[in-house]
């Protein structure tokens, strides 16, 4: 299993609105504009993995943001593992 998926956060501003994983970015941001998300910038986070080490990595930081936000999600994230 190789090395070709990106972590990624939609930022609007400092604000995350959407946790998730891909293996193209540049296409992925594009269909979320598609889609009608609101955001100003798609971050990268860390190095390119495997895909399954990316989707422990989203359900994870998906974890983590509802800790920190009183048990929401990000604005965009439809459930809690990024499936």
């Amino acid at each position: 299993m190789g090395r070709d998926t990106y972590k990624y956060e939609l930022r609007d501003g400092n604000r995350v609105v959407y946790v998730g994983i891909t293996n193209d970015l540049e296409r992925r941001e594009a269909e979320h504009r598609a889609e009608g998300m609101d955001f100003t910038k798609i971050q990268k986070i860390g190095n390119v993995t495997t895909r399954s080490a990316a989707e422990e990595w989203e359900a994870d930081r998906i974890a983590t943001y509802k800790r920190n936000h009183g048990g929401d999600r990000p604005e965009y994230n439809q459930n809690d593992t990024g499936k």
